[in-house]
């Protein structure tokens, strides 16, 4: 620890209105309900010193919110720096910071990473041993490891990711993946370091940073996130079934109408509830016991079915 420096109090990784239609052709066009004014006020709420904008494959956000941030004096100890949340040619992301231009996604890890290299930028792997985009034992490329993602509920994501840290030794952070207003500053990190892009990317590179705080989202926040994506991405979730799941469009029609009537029902919290059971059963199941881990990559119903019972 260096005597006199700035502890930077950071949210690494978080999300907002900007992430919309980036995600790629696999994933919903509607990311993320978060505006601009909204994710600096919770900021202020938070007692943020950093926040870092990681939309998906885009830099759009950050100079949106440093334009807002200049016309409004109350967010001015607030600093806001680049950065870009990737995915790569296997839909694993990769989170980099510091960026001057973006990267462009669907490429190789390796070539993403030389990208970021080319800048002088910081790469963390996030949410390493979830269950559909992690980069898993590929992990240890990055700078830094993030082992505590709030939106790992299944919970044995984020036990992996510790127990795969300790072994390596790796230099870790966590991460809020916030995609409601809420869960800005769940987790946060303390940035040994100035306030400046250069000094903050710089501390980062050296690993002088510490976990603060972490906790998981709710399940309100997690139905929240969830219907915001189904209220607005029938179409998009209409070409997936057709494209992947043909022989359940009925079922689909049927589910979707039903969902939309009566999405403020208390019957959703029960399917919350066994949708959470199934996927801490999945997860200790692919992270402990062996099975596949791009099961749903691949939409291998038949061996997650399976992983459940």
């Amino acid at each position: 620890m260096i005597v006199g420096m700035n502890h930077l109090r950071t949210e690494i990784h978080c999300h907002n209105v900007y992430s919309n239609d980036h995600l790629g052709d696999l994933e919903p066009p509607f990311d993320c309900d978060v505006t601009i004014s909204a994710q600096l006020e919770q900021s202020l709420k938070a007692d943020l010193d950093v926040l870092f904008v990681t939309n998906h494959n885009t830099l759009d956000g950050y100079t949106q919110m440093l334009e807002y941030k200049e016309n409004h004096e109350k967010f001015s100890k607030l600093k806001i720096y680049p950065a870009e949340e990737i995915t790569t040619d296997k839909e694993s992301h990769i989170l980099v910071y510091g960026l001057s231009e973006e990267i462009k996604p669907n490429q190789t890890l390796d070539e993403i990473l030389d990208a970021a290299k080319s800048q002088g930028a910081v790469t963390v792997a996030p949410h390493p041993f979830s269950l559909i985009d992690a980069l898993r034992e590929d992990s240890i490329k990055c700078d830094l490891f993030e082992v505590f993602n709030s939106s790992n509920i299944d919970i044995f994501s984020n036990k992996k990711a510790e127990i795969f840290a300790k072994e390596n030794n790796l230099d870790v952070i966590a991460g809020s993946d916030s995609h409601v207003v809420s869960t800005i500053g769940r987790c946060t990190n303390l940035i040994e370091s100035e306030n400046s892009l250069d000094d903050v990317i710089s501390a980062l590179r050296k690993k002088r940073v510490s976990i603060e705080n972490t906790d998981y989202v709710s399940r309100n926040e997690i139905l929240q996130h969830i219907q915001y994506k189904i209220e607005n991405s029938k179409e998009y979730i209409d070409w997936y079934v057709r494209e992947f799941y043909p022989k359940f469009i009925s079922l689909f029609n049927i589910s979707h109408k039903f969902y939309m009537s009566t999405r403020r029902s208390y019957f959703w919290n029960i399917v919350y509830r066994l949708a959470v059971f199934s996927l801490k059963r999945i997860s200790y199941k692919i992270n402990f016991e062996g099975y596949d881990p791009y099961a749903f990559r691949t939409r291998d119903i038949p061996t997650i079915t399976r992983m459940i019972f």
